[in-house]
């Protein structure tokens, strides 16, 4: 049986692309922090993004909790929970209110009120619940690893 191995182009597919720069946000922090905030700045150099892409996921992951925005001298961002309490479900749920969608729902025929929604409504339960067993401190224990290897490699 061959194996397979996601790629990015799949993953895109199913998570918006806010939600994925949410979640590679998080870990930065999570890996970067040691004790000072991380600049909005240096995160997306890191993450090659223009900081005006960067800045709306940075405050909706703030009013959301799993963030936390310091002003001053030393201005960035630091966690606001610990790692193994911060999933990727969290960070998914907050990066998608940045832009909401036409809140209108879906409806209208038999066929998608009583067979497309519920059906996509379980598999997005499914999703989510899946999402919610994966969190930051692994995510990041993960990342530090293929860090070290890059630098010995």
């Amino acid at each position: 049986m061959a194996s397979f191995a996601p790629t990015a182009d799949l993953l895109m597919q199913l998570l918006p692309r806010k939600g994925i720069l949410a979640i590679a946000a998080v870990i930065d922090i999570a890996l970067h922090a040691r004790g000072r905030p991380v600049a909005a700045k240096a995160l997306a150099t890191r993450h090659r993004l223009p900081p005006r892409h960067l800045e709306p996921v940075l405050q909706a992951l703030v009013r959301h909790g799993i963030l936390k925005r310091i002003r001053g001298q030393r201005d960035g961002y630091e966690l606001a929970r610990e790692q193994r309490r911060i999933t990727a479900d969290d960070i998914l749920r907050a990066a998608g209110t940045v832009d909401e969608i036409d809140p209108q729902p879906v409806n209208g025929s038999k066929l998608l009120d009583q067979v497309v929604i519920p059906a996509l409504t379980q598999a997005e339960q499914a999703f989510s619940a899946a999402l919610a067993r994966i969190n930051i401190e692994e995510l990041a224990r993960s990342a530090e690893g293929v860090r070290k290897s890059a630098a010995e490699g």
